[in-house]
């Protein structure tokens, strides 16, 4: 969301803006499918389409073109190795195919009807192609479509809108610090606690959303999916066995639970009792984050957001 922020207060301020597009990429190409950058007349630059010499010498091409106001869509392609006519400077090999869209005050409602959808939390479609720019209020069965007849005839969708939530289930610090993490890691983040007047709840300007529930209702407000994660970490044993309860048998991309393996253990254990399979168990993330020997509240929100991302990109 920060990058279509950026973008609309440079347009705002009536400055000239060149927005970089990664379209298509394969072997071990430093760009991604959907990465962007944008460079305005200014100077100013924000996000990345891969980094090193090649993103400077496609941003120093942007500036010259904006400071001659030569402004015009067009296509690069370029290969990381050996020295062709479209190197990139780079030998990481690999391929990316970059398009540039100049946008101006006039493609300020565009920008603002995306974050608007952003902040609902709506997903849409941007569409660019050789001669515009898009976007939809609509949703696509893939993350990307394209289709690259040859440097005149292109066309790239991408569906705009976070794909995975992360619901955080206890609004104490490190719910803080990983609301703050995970939403620059692009993920929608909802905040649950059950007590009122929760000063790390009710400040928490991360979240893009922060409720008070009974947790004995938890099930209420997560839906059932596969772009669904859910760390658990309440301030008592006995609201972490609750939550997970109700949960565990659902259909969840992720769950995990913080605590010590002393009291993880002790909750297992009282579970099995009750009925509960080891099956079960073993689908829970437990203790929650991969083990770096974190100690503070950014180290295991660190951990626990690196676990996140591991299962997240499994199937990617």
């Amino acid at each position: 969301m920060k990058f279509w922020q950026q973008l609309l207060s440079k347009l705002k301020e009536n400055k000239k803006v060149y927005l970089l597009t990664v379209i298509q990429n394969s072997g071990s190409s430093p760009g991604r499918k959907g990465f962007k950058m944008m460079v305005a007349e200014d100077g100013f630059i924000y996000g990345s389409v891969g980094g090193g010499v090649m993103e400077f010498t496609l941003v120093e091409e942007v500036k010259i073109l904006l400071q001659n106001n030569d402004l015009s869509i067009f296509l690069k392609k370029q290969i990381h190795q050996g020295n062709s006519k479209d190197s990139s400077g780079m030998i990481c090999s690999g391929e990316q195919t970059v398009v540039f869209h100049p946008l101006d005050t006039t493609n300020i409602s565009l920008i603002k009807n995306i974050l608007n959808q952003l902040k609902k939390g709506n997903k849409g479609i941007l569409e660019l192609t050789s001669n515009s720019i898009n976007f939809f209020e609509n949703r696509m069965r893939y993350k990307f479509e394209v289709s690259i007849l040859s440097e005149e005839n292109w066309n790239f969708k991408e569906q705009i809108g976070f794909k995975e939530t992360l619901y955080i289930i206890g609004g104490g610090h490190v719910g803080w610090s990983l609301s703050e993490l995970m939403v620059k890691l692009n993920f929608n983040v909802v905040v649950l606690d059950n007590r009122n007047n929760l000063n790390t709840l009710e400040n928490n300007q991360f979240a893009h959303k922060t409720l008070v529930v009974q947790y004995n209702e938890i099930t209420n407000y997560i839906p059932e999916g596969k772009d669904t994660y859910i760390a658990i970490m309440t301030n008592k044993y006995t609201d972490d066995k609750l939550v997970l309860s109700q949960l565990m048998r659902k259909n969840y991309k992720y769950i995990g639970v913080l605590g010590s393996k002393f009291k993880l253990k002790t909750m297992w254990n009282i579970l099995l009792k009750e009925g509960v399979s080891q099956d079960d168990l073993d689908s829970v993330y437990a203790p929650i984050g991969l083990y770096i020997k974190s100690e503070t509240t950014n180290e295991i929100a660190i951990s626990i957001a690196a676990e996140i991302i591991e299962v997240k990109n499994k199937t990617e």
